[in-house]
């Protein structure tokens, strides 16, 4: 397992982070798992036993059950291991129970720390952007938890390139906690994040986690495209009924990439999954992969990604099946300013060089 560094804080983590929205499954997580205390533990106890160092949960996943199964899951090991969690959204019918208010965030924290029976959660992330509130008021609430011990560093997940700026320009002038990492979803299925966000990240020096590096199994190679032209799945798979998240756009675009990641997994004699995690693992800015599983098998195969080295045509492979156009002014910054690139623009125009 290799140990990279989160954003421009001192603290290293490992590029696999073990995701626990199946833990407890109850309302809309019961699709994504339901695994108890013990289920915790095994995969807790695998996940270590690779070298993760860092668990990451929030407080809505399963109204905040999966937090309680991650205390109780660690117990006495919870000195061994970083705690990430979240705080944004709604955790009851309140006015004041959602959101990035100096009430909610500190409430939201307290509650995180009793029910994850610990003294201090190493990562503190807001799960989602609040455009009603003042970003002074909420980086003055997180600083103000850091400096009380209970929080040691911060983070935000799903911002924008410009929410993300506006953050840490508004931390920068008031000599509030900056942001070390941001949590977003990035995978072969919709490469987004490199436009704007990437570059953002490795500029300012903020850590990328990534959620659903797989996209919620869609690139695990069980869904491919049927004889017949239409998509063949797992019965019951989320992906093929009413989940949207990821949307699909372009399915034959998805299709052909997992044709690709199946193609390429045989070559190694490894799964599309394990493939999909490791591609990721060599793209510019990424810290860390947040890998959640509903089987100890599913999570042995995912933990197995750390060790697999993709070549570069491997890469180059996949990147030219799921990728798409530059868009402006980027094609313009490819055709008139490559003689001064900055490692953030070449995280996206390397490639189109």
């Amino acid at each position: 397992m290799e140990y990279r560094q989160l954003g421009r804080s001192g603290l290293r983590i490992s590029t696999l982070t073990l995701g626990t929205m199946g833990f407890g499954g109850t309302g809309w997580a019961k699709n994504v798992g339901t695994i108890d205390v013990d289920g915790a533990r095994t995969q807790i106890d695998m996940a270590r036993a690779a070298g993760v160092n860092l668990i990451d949960t929030a407080d809505v996943y399963s109204a905040g059950l999966s937090e309680e199964i991650v205390g109780q899951a660690l117990g006495k090991n919870r000195d061994d291991v970083l705690v990430a969690t979240k705080v944004r959204m709604p955790m009851g019918s309140g006015p004041n129970d959602a959101g990035l208010s100096r009430h909610h965030v500190i409430s939201g924290c307290e509650a995180s720390l009793r029910r994850l029976n610990t003294d201090r959660i190493d990562l503190f992330q807001v799960h989602e952007w609040d455009g009603q509130t003042p970003l002074e008021e909420t980086l003055s609430a997180l600083d103000t938890l850091v400096t009380q011990g209970k929080v040691r560093y911060i983070g935000c997940s799903n911002y924008a390139a410009w929410q993300l700026m506006k953050a840490l320009g508004t931390s920068d002038r008031f000599g509030y906690e900056r942001f070390v990492g941001q949590q977003v979803y990035y995978s072969l299925q919709s490469r987004d994040i490199e436009t704007e966000i990437v570059p953002a990240c490795i500029d300012q020096g903020v850590g990328i986690l990534v959620w659903s590096p797989i996209a919620g199994g869609l690139l695990s190679g069980k869904y491919r495209r049927g004889a017949d032209g239409n998509p063949e799945g797992p019965e019951g798979s989320r992906h093929l009924s009413a989940w949207s998240e990821p949307p699909v756009n372009d399915e034959d675009k998805l299709y052909a990439t997992i044709d690709k990641l199946v193609e390429i997994g045989d070559g190694h004699g490894v799964s599309a999954a394990r493939v999909a995690l490791a591609y990721l693992l060599r793209k510019p800015g990424v810290t860390s992969l947040i890998v959640g599983a509903r089987t100890t098998e599913q999570l042995a195969d995912n933990l197995a990604a750390a060790e697999l080295q993709l070549s570069d045509a491997d890469m180059a492979a996949l990147d030219e099946v799921s990728g798409e156009p530059l868009r402006y002014p980027f094609w313009h910054h490819r055709n008139t300013a490559s003689d001064r690139l900055s490692p953030a623009d070449l995280s996206q125009l390397a490639p189109h060089l």
